[in-house]
């Protein structure tokens, strides 16, 4: 009819696009009514512990697939970092980021509303079981005592020596053999014969200073010749940027042993505050043990903080570790017994001690007393942060490895936009986020390629000054 106008009813598919509009006023409410690890096998005790990585069972109302989880940010808390739901046998499971920080959470559906907070939730690291390092088959096991001068440790007496020694359960002696290019006579073949029939590993310790590279490699040479089992190299801040002394010594050197006689590097444990330090040097030459000097005391930390920052900084470099600590300015007896019980937890089958003449009685007790395994502790898995702007011997070496695989990237110790840009394209290459900083997938994967020594003598970063000087100048020489 002409005019007259027809009502219809919305078609459905309208009124459902009305409905849908309307979004949160007609869903169900969103709530976290519970979080909990999953499988058991793999969680702590208390099911709100999830490791990075780990998976969660959430249960609520309103939660859906597809929604996101929201977690704290370890770098950054006041920055989130999402995970998704999805759907499993179990339930909807939520995967925490491995960069997650233990806090509470919250869903968000896609209108944007959130749930309640719920938690908190810890993400960490779940507890390791006691460890039994396996031995390396080499003199650097067990337990072992410095001497600087033979005459201050029990007036230089063997028999004297070596009882002191079986009584603390000391397998091997260092003592000094040079010092630069001068042979110190304590290390003769008489005396290193004589400890060794009364039972005693005996190796040999030269301090270097890089003037006259060559000259001090033959007085290395020479330990050998007289009987040691092991030649370590003290190499500390006379050796700072000294690059290219670092490479004719270890030449020199290397070119007078036998290919399988070991050798090690000893020097300051944080391997970050000595950029300048050629350890990339020493230990891609022919250095293929690492006895880092952990002083805690003297450095003025805990046995823990020590430990935990020497064997993250140092373990890119892929020797065994096998830690030096500290006897002489009467440590207490437990740091020294936590010293032990920390050296195994992070794998090593061996420690050694500075030194003979400073040790106390307390801490000749504490070198062989009973030290228990530790339980339920977790040694740092972390590895050193590099990003552009970085500087020092770690970033050098990180270049070495990535120009495995990109020659172009530059090795100067120096992380510029040039090493930023074969940091990425490697990342991405392995599938590992493209972050452009060395977290730790970035170093295992790294650390799996044949480095390529650096095509300057002297990079760019054997300027850099220290960062500082975490232990005090002993005037060992």
């Amino acid at each position: 009819m002409v005019g007259r106008v027809r009502r219809r009813s919305p078609p459905a598919l309208a009124l459902a696009f009305v409905l849908l509009a309307a979004g949160p006023a007609s869903a169900a409410t969103l709530r976290i009514a519970s979080a909990k690890c999953v499988p058991a096998d793999h969680c702590q005790p208390n099911p709100r512990y999830v490791a990075p990585g780990g998976k969660l069972v959430l249960t609520g109302s309103g939660l859906a697939r597809g929604q996101l989880v929201l977690f704290a940010r370890k770098s950054n808390r006041k920055k989130l970092i999402t995970s998704k739901l999805r759907k499993s046998r179990v339930g909807l499971l939520v995967v925490a980021p491995p960069a997650a920080a233990s806090g509470r959470i919250r869903v968000i559906d896609r209108y944007g509303r959130k749930s309640n907070a719920f938690g908190p939730i810890h993400v960490v690291k779940p507890p390791a079981p006691a460890v039994t390092p396996q031995p390396s088959g080499t003199v650097f096991d067990g337990s072992g005592m410095w001497i600087w001068y033979l005459d201050k440790s029990d007036g230089g007496n063997l028999d004297a020596i070596a009882a002191r020694a079986n009584a603390a359960g000391v397998r091997t002696l260092y003592i000094k053999s040079g010092d630069g290019a001068t042979y110190w006579s304590q290390f003769s073949p008489l005396v290193v014969g004589g400890l060794k029939q009364r039972g005693l590993n005996v190796c040999a310790w030269q301090f270097v200073y890089g003037k006259v590279p060559s000259d001090e490699a033959n007085i290395g040479a020479q330990a050998v010749r007289s009987g040691a089992q092991c030649l370590v190299i003290d190499a500390e801040s006379d050796y700072e940027g000294r690059y290219a002394a670092a490479k004719t010594y270890m030449t020199a050197l290397r070119s007078q042993l036998q290919p399988s006689f070991p050798v090690a590097l000893t020097s300051f444990p944080y391997v970050d505050y000595h950029p300048s330090l050629p350890y990339s040097v020493f230990f891609a030459n022919g250095a293929n043990f690492n006895l880092p000097q952990v002083y805690w005391k003297d450095i003025g930390t805990s046995v823990d903080a020590g430990m935990q920052h020497t064997y993250v900084h140092n373990k890119i470099y892929g020797k065994p570790i096998f830690p030096l600590g500290q006897s002489y300015n009467d440590p207490p007896p437990a740091d020294m017994i936590r010293f032990r019980q920390l050296a195994a937890i992070y794998g090593s089958s061996g420690v050694s001690w500075w030194s003979w003449q400073a040790s106390t009685g307390r801490g000749w007790q504490a070198v062989g007393g009973a030290a228990q395994p530790l339980t339920g502790y977790q040694p740092s898995q972390d590895w050193p942060l590099l990003k552009r702007g970085s500087k020092g011997d770690e970033t050098l070496s990180m270049q070495e490895h990535l120009a495995a695989v990109d020659p172009t990237t530059p090795t100067s110790g120096a992380f510029d936009a040039a090493t930023d840009s074969a940091l990425r394209n490697f990342q991405a290459q392995r599938g590992i986020p493209a972050t452009g900083t060395t977290d730790a997938l970035s170093w295992q994967a790294l650390l799996s390629l044949t480095p390529i020594a650096a095509r300057s003598g002297s990079p760019r970063s054997a300027s850099a000054a220290a960062r500082e000087r975490e232990i005090p100048v002993l005037g060992r020489h």
